[in-house]
C-alpha cells in the first residue's frame, strides 16, 4: 500500500519543517535540505529524527 497523497501534502520534516517527498522506490520520505530519508516500515512512515538515514 503506498502513502496517502493527502497524508503526503501535510507531512513535514521534523527537523526542518521543510517539505518531503516520497523516495522513488516508495521505502521511504526524503527531505532534501537535511539529506536524510525517512524510512517507512508497515506502511507507516518513520517520521523520528533519530531514525533518519542519512542520503
Amino acid at each position: 500500500m503506498a502513502i496517502d497523497k493527502e497524508l503526503l501534502a501535510i507531512l513535514v520534516c521534523p527537523k526542518c519543517k521543510g517539505d518531503i517527498a516520497l523516495s522513488e522506490n516508495a521505502d521511504g520520505l526524503i527531505c532534501k535540505p537535511c539529506a536524510v530519508k525517512f524510512p517507512i516500515k508497515d506502511d507507516t512512515p518513520v517520521m523520528l529524527i533519530d531514525e533518519a538515514l542519512p542520503l
